[in-house]
């Protein structure tokens, strides 16, 4: 015989099996039946009372709300984000790599605390800390907005410090290495180093550099818009990467010759010529570029971890000596906030040694 309710009442009802259910008007005015059954009427009046209680305090959820399959919300949210394509780019890898391999198969509601921690231990084992912090990142904003959307109650991605990077210092070259590194580059590429050490440019913002951004007289070179490559080899020409990064950088004089000769002899034809171009005249690529960086790195004996975009942390550096402020070293690197031009920032034993002494010749003078 069916286990069909034998008593009747607008709530709670009992079955043939002498267990109890209850019901609730939901926030619709939909009538909804629990989803478990109850071995005393006490019980199921009591479960009833909590709900109505969180009826009336607004902290209601549809129990059917988390019901969602993780792999298609996550997608769909990174759909309707506004991403510049670097960030998309990345976003997507994350998912698919490091994300969607533990979670893809299961409901938003089915993700715990202990399942997340579970999958940041498995990453950190498989992967770098610093993909794992990303990554953390990355399932944290998804669930959060999860969260927003009422199909969970409570963000279950809260582990704290996982999504903090720790990478480590970065080395500064010294004004020999750098132009040691712009005359091993070669000459079609030199000009690339000293704007990266001196402006201090980012690669994509050198890649969109033109003709008529360039001010031999005034020597400035005005950053418009940046072209960062993609993995697909494609470049994604957009606006600079903030408001702060649309300027006008002034070049120390020293750079003029090799401006004007590059003008002469290496950047494209006309006022909307690129100022980068290949031997064959196609926009400088990654990889080739690569291939000429890692080379001239070896024969200057940098060691391996040195990165082309590591010429920022020394033009921050050597500005900082120069007595540049720090709104100074923000504005000639296009950084909006003092925590982005805090990475920047460093103070080495070389430095340390000079405000040692500075101390020194100031107390000996008083």
């Amino acid at each position: 015989m069916s286990d069909c309710p034998v008593t009747s009442s607008d709530a709670v009802r009992q079955y043939r099996s002498g267990r109890w259910t209850a019901s609730y008007l939901d926030s619709t005015g939909e009538r909804r039946r629990a989803q478990e059954t109850f071995a005393t009427k006490t019980d199921a009046e009591v479960w009833l009372s909590q709900v109505e209680a969180d009826l009336t305090r607004g902290n209601w959820r549809d129990p059917d709300a988390g019901a969602v399959n993780f792999g298609e919300y996550a997608l769909k949210w990174a759909d309707e984000r506004e991403l510049a394509a670097t960030s998309d780019e990345l976003y997507r890898r994350l998912l698919r790599l490091h994300i969607l391999p533990g979670f893809e198969g299961v409901d938003l509601d089915q993700i715990t605390a202990p399942k997340v921690r579970e999958w940041r231990a498995e990453r950190r084992k498989a992967t770098g800390a610093t993909t794992v912090a990303k990554s953390c990142r990355l399932l944290k904003a998804i669930l959060e907005t999860a969260t927003d959307d009422e199909l969970i109650r409570r963000n279950p991605c809260r582990i704290r410090g996982a999504g903090k990077e720790s990478p480590a210092e970065r080395e500064i070259a010294t004004v020999e290495q750098v132009d040691a590194l712009a005359e091993a580059v070669g000459i079609r590429w030199r000009l690339m180093v000293y704007l990266g050490a001196y402006g201090p440019l980012r690669p994509e913002e050198q890649a969109e550099l033109r003709r008529k951004d360039v001010d031999l007289d005034a020597m400035t070179v005005r950053v418009r818009k940046a072209a960062p490559e993609l993995n697909t080899g494609e470049r994604a020409v957009g606006a600079a990467k903030s408001e702060a990064g649309k300027r006008h950088v002034v070049l120390p004089a020293f750079l003029h010759l090799d401006l004007r000769r590059h003008l002469d002899w290496h950047a494209e034809k006309g006022p909307d010529g690129l100022l980068f171009v290949g031997e064959q005249g196609a926009p400088f690529r990654r990889s080739s570029f690569g291939r000429k960086w890692r080379k001239a790195r070896r024969t200057v004996g940098m060691p391996d971890s040195f990165r082309f975009y590591d010429l920022r942390h020394t033009g921050h550096a050597l500005a900082t000596r120069s007595g540049a402020t720090f709104k100074d070293t923000m504005v000639r690197a296009g950084q909006s906030s003092e925590k982005a031009a805090l990475i920047y920032q460093h103070s080495d034993h070389e430095r340390q040694k000079e405000v040692a002494s500075g101390l020194d010749k100031m107390v000996r003078a008083s």
